[in-house]
């Protein structure tokens, strides 16, 4: 018998499928490999996004404000007590400043690392309607630009681990005798002739734009620029749960180029002007859930900054997560911008609640070509609209000063399913810029009804519907 190797093409075929069958193991291998450490999109990567927003952990000890001669009696200034509690409890490790049963008012309190701020059932800080009890000024965001302010009523700057809990209430004293008349309405309590906002703001937002140094943008005392409630800035490892907050100077809960936040169990109620209830800007890993919006302004509303001073610090909103809220009155249930100039990704938004006839809108994107950025990846399921005034879904390029600046934003890339609506103006209202489209919107499996005018659609390409219905017609 000859040698079946003995002809050069014969030998060098069957090296070639040797090689082949040792190599196709390995090659199914590594096929297998690569499907499976894909990076999850869409709803699919919520579940390792949460794995990654874990609350802070305290030492079991307890650091009662009414050891640091605190008296809840709603009058005595309980100021000094909260820092020094504070202070004692941090130096120690950690643990839980506690605020038992009554009314303690205070001016600004200021968290340190490993404090947990507790208020236990009955307990209120009252906080004090002098804007000298929040001076100095700090380092804070006004509207998205940064500046020199009054201290937010509870602040926190580059700490870690930091929590306010338990079933007590924080009230801030806000309302048509205090801090809301700088707003400069009648109908928030301010006069003819008296000083409000609208001077300083100005200023303040022609510093950021002239590029004057943040440390130069000084405001506070004599000066109208409200404060917020509750501002952590520069933080990491937050936790606010489960009290009750009311009667805030503007917007309540505004954590600031944080990361790993979560808002659980929280009830806010708050009617003033900009009351918005929480305000994730700048930061990454944000767990809203379980909670109840009551406001004067959005209820919550995702920022980036603003203008020319969102671009300078240049650090998106992203990977934030709203579950199992419940939306009554306000401007938005869940809302992008304006101030989103640093851009905006990764929002889900799931088993909400949205309804009433003072609540505008479920789901809004607001922005203009003087704020810029980018808005993509944002997700809703699974939420019940009863009542809202304007559109079920709103996205508008042309908010406040309109299409006049060089900065075109971009949104692209929305998805939209299991969503019913009962009365409404529109379903739908999309209003992009010729230049830059509304891109990539996808509606799925939803009915509006009630729907006065339809739908308003104006630049934008690849909408996509599947079962959509909008009094009870199909739509292509």
């Amino acid at each position: 018998m000859k040698n079946p190797y003995s002809r050069p093409h014969t030998y060098f075929r069957v090296l070639f499928l040797i090689a082949v069958a040792a190599l196709l193991p390995l090659a199914v291998i590594s096929s297998c490999g690569a499907t499976s450490n894909e990076t999850p999109s869409g709803w699919a990567q919520l579940p390792e996004i949460i794995s990654r927003i874990t609350p802070p952990t305290f030492p079991a000890r307890d650091f009662p404000v009414t050891d640091y001669h605190a008296v809840g009696d709603g009058q005595t200034d309980c100021t000094a007590a909260f820092e020094q509690a504070i202070r004692a409890c941090s130096e120690s490790g950690g643990g839980r400043v506690l605020v038992p049963q009554g009314i303690f008012l205070t001016g600004a309190i200021h968290l340190k690392p490993n404090v947990n701020l507790h208020l236990t059932r009955n307990a209120t800080i009252l906080f004090s309607k002098d804007p000298r009890k929040f001076l100095p000024v700090v380092y804070t965001r006004f509207e998205g630009v940064e500046c020199m302010n009054y201290s937010p009523f509870i602040y926190a700057y580059d700490v870690d681990n930091i929590a306010i809990t338990g079933s007590g209430t924080l009230d801030g004293q806000a309302g048509n005798d205090a801090w809301w008349p700088w707003k400069g309405n009648a109908d928030d309590g301010w006069k003819s002739g008296e000083p409000h906002q609208k001077n300083d703001r100005d200023k303040l937002f022609q510093m950021a734009e002239a590029g004057v140094p943040v440390a130069e943008r000084v405001f506070g005392e004599d000066h109208y620029l409200r404060p917020n409630f509750i501002q952590f800035y520069k933080c990491t490892n937050i936790l606010i749960d489960s009290v009750t907050i009311k009667r805030s100077p503007m917007w309540e809960i505004h954590p600031v180029l944080s990361e790993n936040v979560i808002v659980q169990n929280v009830k806010i109620i708050s009617h003033g002007p900009n009351n918005d209830g929480c305000n994730p800007e700048s930061s990454k890993n944000v767990l809203i859930r379980n909670s109840y919006f009551d406001t004067g302004d959005d209820c919550i509303a995702i920022k980036s900054g603003r203008n020319t001073d969102g671009r300078r610090v240049n650090v998106a909103s992203e990977n934030i997560i709203v579950q199992g809220c419940t939306m009554k009155d306000g401007h938005g249930g869940v809302v992008i911008g304006s101030e989103m100039s640093g851009s905006c990704r990764n929002v889900f938004v799931e088993d909400c609640v949205m309804d009433s006839p003072n609540l505008e809108r479920a789901l809004r994107i607001k922005t203009n070509s003087i704020r810029g950025g980018v808005v993509e990846n944002v997700y809703m399921r699974n939420v019940t609209v009863g009542e809202v005034s304007d559109a079920v879904i709103r996205i508008n390029f042309n908010y406040e000063e309109g299409d006049a600046g060089a900065f075109t934003p971009m949104v692209r890339d929305i998805y939209v399913s299991n969503v019913a609506s009962r009365k409404s103006r529109y379903a739908i209202y999309l209003a992009g810029y010729e230049r830059s489209p509304v891109a990539n919107f996808n509606l799925d499996n939803c009915r509006f009804d009630g729907v006065q005018d339809g739908n308003m659609l104006r630049h934008y390409t690849d909408l996509n519907m599947q079962d959509v219905y909008i009094n009870g017609q199909l739509q292509n």
